[in-house]
C-alpha cells in the first residue's frame, strides 16, 4: 500500500519532500520505520529522520546498508520512488464509507442498471480522489470519488455502483 511518494530533495543536507497518501502520516513515517519502495531496487529505506517545514512532510532516509542519503543529489536520486507498506501491517478503518485504495482495485464499476462499464484499476489523489476505471469499451475514464456518483461500494460483492452524470464516461 502506497503511502507517500518521494519528491524534490529540500536544502542540500540530505532531506526530501514527502507526498503524504495516509491518515497518519506521524506514525508512518516515524523515525526507525522500514518502507518498502517502488521501484525495489531503491529500498527498502529506513526513516532516520522527520520534520514538517511549511506543511510539507521533510524525511531523512537510509540505504539498507545503513548509509544515510546525505546530500541533495543522494535524495534527487530518490524522486518519485513510491514509499510502500505491506497491507497486512495496516489498521482496520472504523470510519463509514472510508478505504484503502487496494480494496477498490479490482472492484467492478456498474450502473444502476447492472450494466458494466469498466474495472476500477487506480485511485488516484490529487485536488479530488479520483476512480480510475478501465472501461469495457477500451479506453480509461476517471470518475471523481464522491457519494454523488459514486453511492455504492460494494466490497463483498466486488463492485461500486456508479451514478455519473451525463456524457462524465464518455470523457
Amino acid at each position: 500500500m502506497v503511502v507517500g511518494r518521494i519528491g524534490r530533495p529540500h536544502g542540500v543536507r540530505g532531506l526530501a519532500t514527502v507526498e503524504v497518501r495516509t491518515d497518519d502520516p506521524d506514525d508512518r513515517f516515524a523515525p526507525g520505520n522500514v518502507l518498502i519502495t517502488d521501484p525495489p531496487k531503491r529500498g527498502p529505506l529506513t526513516v532516520v529522520d522527520k520534520r514538517w517545514h511549511s506543511g510539507t512532510l521533510l524525511l531523512q532516509v537510509a540505504a539498507p546498508t545503513g548509509d544515510v542519503y546525505g546530500t541533495r543529489e543522494d535524495v534527487d536520486a530518490l524522486r518519485n520512488t513510491l514509499l510502500l507498506v505491506p497491507v497486512a501491517d495496516l489498521p482496520e478503518i472504523d470510519e463509514p464509507d472510508s478505504y484503502y485504495d487496494h480494496q477498490l482495485v479490482g472492484l467492478s464499476a456498474r450502473l444502476a442498471d447492472g450494466s458494466v462499464v469498466g474495472e476500477v484499476t487506480a485511485v488516484r489523489h490529487e485536488a479530488q480522489d479520483l476512480l480510475v476505471l478501465r472501461r469495457t469499451d477500451g479506453g480509461e475514464a476517471l470518475v471523481p470519488f464522491v457519494s454523488a456518483i459514486v453511492p455504492t461500494v460494494d466490497l463483498a460483492g466486488g463492485f461500486v455502483l456508479l451514478d455519473p452524470p451525463e456524457g462524465l464516461l464518455e470523457l
